[in-house]
């Protein structure tokens, strides 16, 4: 696998973008860029698509925690250890998701049960 201090780059790089992202689509949604218009039929054209941006955001900000998460992990020297089974998570998993905080049969049998 690779060396640990790559993988907290890595997620650090993820985050960053993430939290970019995350901002953009806040300034977006609360239209901080430019006032909705005054005329109530602009005003729906302007703010139609907020709610997937909205839903954007939510994803974005569930990832960021989950990186952050896995930031934790590196720091308790538990990064790569599924947090159901403590078995360690597939070095083809981890770099696929490096966020991975459960292995393929513990995240698939949460799947399976709709958690």
């Amino acid at each position: 696998m690779k060396d640990l201090n790559q993988v907290r780059d890595e997620l650090i790089d993820m985050l960053e973008e993430l939290e970019d992202k995350l901002d953009r689509v806040t300034k977006d949604v609360r239209h901080t860029d430019a006032p909705l218009a005054q005329d109530f039929e602009e005003q729906v054209v302007e703010t139609e698509n907020d709610p997937v941006l909205e839903s954007l955001g939510e994803t974005t900000q569930i990832e960021i925690d989950k990186i952050r998460q896995a930031l934790s992990r590196l720091d308790e020297g538990s990064y790569g250890l599924c947090l159901k089974c403590g078995k360690p998570i597939k070095k083809e998993r981890l770099k696929a998701l490096p966020y991975s905080s459960f292995c393929i049969h513990c995240a698939e049998k949460d799947s399976d049960s709709g958690v």
